[in-house]
């Protein structure tokens, strides 16, 4: 039972994180809910090991329709990894307890700023080209990575806000781009929670082809619906994470 209910969750969560990154609102929740007396890096470790796969085969996905800014993305995802690298060491060491009541706030502001800029992400006009969209899209992935390794909750999406904002892609182009970034920190992550030996492999397989699954049927609607369906799903996920994340920091 408590593999059928973690597989569904992930099957769920690759679905979301297909579109507009939030994946994590519902594996992780899932994972301690069914597991919890289970040292925190261990769960980690399990939703690393069923997402990148779901992240991967999205990236494929949105490369064979959208056209990715490689010379840019490439270094960026180089920093997500490095910056995850960082993050998972840290988390085995020391609690990410007090990131739990910034969380919301952060994330709120991300949603109010969204409504505010009603225009923002509709239309694809990037704002850099060349070496300084390099080292934008670069400070994004290695600060964002650094987050997921170490914390997690939100890294899709805080990706497809800052490219968004900061180098005016629209919402279905910084999905695509995010997916990529996405990808290489869940492999920095799930290299080094397997090294430490927090990873339960026969968990793992079955939500990794759950998490495909939902992915792929994302990545379909996302691309099917174009930048204002992906927008509006940014806004539902946002909300919904602000709600999760504020339950958990001040009434839990």
């Amino acid at each position: 039972m408590d593999l059928l209910i973690v597989t569904l969750a992930s099957l769920l969560a690759g679905f979301v994180d297909a579109m507009v990154g939030g994946g994590g609102l519902i594996m992780v929740p899932a994972l301690f809910a069914t597991f919890p007396t289970t040292h925190p890096a261990t769960l980690f470790g399990v939703n690393k090991g069923a997402s990148v796969w779901g992240t991967a085969m999205a990236t494929w996905q949105y490369s064979r329709r959208v056209e990715m800014r490689w010379a840019a993305l490439l270094p960026a995802a180089a920093a997500g990894l490095a910056g995850s690298l960082g993050g998972a060491w840290l988390v085995t060491v020391v609690s990410p307890e007090f990131l739990r009541r910034l969380l919301p706030l952060v994330l709120l502001a991300v949603l109010a700023y969204t409504l505010a800029k009603k225009d923002m992400g509709r239309v694809h006009a990037p704002r850099y080209s060349g070496r300084r969209e390099a080292v934008v899209a670069s400070l994004i992935g290695g600060v964002i990575g650094f987050y997921d390794g170490f914390f997690g909750p939100g890294t899709g999406s805080f990706f497809v806000f800052l490219f968004v904002r900061w180098l005016g892609y629209d919402f279905l182009n910084a999905s695509a781009s995010a997916k990529l970034l996405n990808t290489a920190t869940n492999i920095s992550a799930l290299a080094l929670f397997a090294w430490k030996g927090h990873i339960w492999w026969h968990f793992v397989l079955a939500m990794a082809a759950a998490n495909v699954v939902g992915s792929l049927l994302g990545t379909h609607m996302a691309l099917k619906h174009g930048a204002g369906f992906v927008r509006g799903m940014f806004v539902l996920v946002v909300s919904a994470l602000i709600l999760k994340t504020g339950y958990d920091a001040f009434l839990r």
